[in-house]
């Protein structure tokens, strides 16, 4: 079952995902960085649907995680510490802009999978108004090294080297990283 973190309740697997699905099945996404790319998003969700841009309060944008996906496709700079891409925290007072999608529950484990590495918490976003929406969304915010190998490695290191270790990287949330330049012209 969901546990809450602070004032919004957390969802830490795909059955936690039920308790915000819509009565028709869908789960809405409010996305920060890649996803606020439509074609991105549809690269992981190709069925997504009403993609549109919205504000969400409470939140502010941080360079403090390192993508493995970087070290994949080989666009990551240890020697200038150029390895975080985008992730969110909560912070009151703040806002950011965001895109909201739904994708149908059966999508969850995906988005899951994409987004590993991040805290999954519910909140709801607004139109660029200020009319809250009718359904909250998930957002995919800030962890720390502790709690991602405790919830989503399960206390399991070899998932942690698979994902991680195997790139050399022993902590994934840190404030002295700067973000991969590569990343920051696609968004």
């Amino acid at each position: 079952m969901a546990a809450t973190t602070t004032q919004y309740t957390e969802l830490n697997d795909a059955a936690d995902f039920d308790s915000i699905a819509s009565p028709d099945g869908y789960v809405s996404i409010s996305g920060f960085g890649s996803l606020l790319s439509e074609r991105s998003a549809r690269s992981t969700f190709p069925n997504l649907q009403t993609f549109r841009v919205a504000v969400l309060r409470g939140f502010r944008r941080v360079f403090a995680h390192t993508a493995p996906i970087f070290f994949e496709r080989g666009i990551a700079r240890m020697e200038t510490k150029e390895i975080s891409s985008l992730s969110v925290e909560p912070c009151p007072g703040e806002f950011i802009i965001v895109t909201v999608f739904e994708i149908h529950k059966s999508e969850v484990p995906a988005f899951i999978e994409r987004e590993h590495e991040f805290r999954f918490l519910v909140a709801v976003p607004e139109d660029l108004f200020g009319k809250p929406f009718s359904h909250p969304s998930v957002v995919c915010s800030r962890y720390s090294d502790e709690e991602y190998r405790l919830v989503r490695c399960k206390g399991n290191e070899e998932t942690f080297f698979q994902r991680y270790g195997h790139h050399n990287i022993d902590k994934i949330w840190q404030d002295d990283i700067l973000p991969c330049r590569v990343y920051l012209r696609h968004w």
